[in-house]
């Protein structure tokens, strides 16, 4: 297949701690990832015109053509799991990390290459959406809470 550069906005996101949760109650976690990703970020990645390029476990990769769009998706993934978490026990939360970059990238295989890609790691907590790439430079690059 071809490879094609072009301008894209990528969240990746992973779940806070993913490792506690599983070890507590593997079952109950795949079970309630399943469900997230069915009724609540699946529907809101499609919404905002994303695409998922690929999911890792307790993490995903999603590219949108517009960073307005993978930011709407972001805080709505985010809100929403605020809305489910509020009656759950703060040690049985699920809580995505989850960051955005914006630059160019190569799609070959239906899979994404590129340099500074998004990452929820040590700059991202969880119900934060931290922002990267040459778009929003100069800018206030703090993480956008939800």
């Amino acid at each position: 297949m071809t490879a094609t550069r072009r301008l894209a906005a990528n969240l990746a996101a992973d779940v806070a701690g993913y490792p506690r949760l599983i070890g507590a109650d593997e079952g109950g976690t795949l079970k309630a990832l399943k469900a997230i990703r069915a009724e609540l970020i699946d529907p809101t990645v499609a919404a905002h015109n994303g695409r998922l390029v690929k999911t890792t476990g307790d993490g995903l990769l999603v590219e949108f053509s517009s960073m307005v769009n993978a930011l709407c998706c972001a805080t709505e993934v985010q809100t929403g799991m605020a809305e489910r978490n509020a009656t759950v026990p703060t040690e049985k939360r699920i809580e995505f990390r989850i960051g955005l970059h914006q630059g160019d990238v190569v799609i070959e295989d239906n899979d994404i290459f590129g340099r500074g890609g998004p990452r929820p790691g040590p700059i991202a907590t969880a119900r934060s959406t931290p922002i990267r790439g040459s778009r929003w430079s100069g800018r206030d690059q703090s993480a956008i809470e939800s």
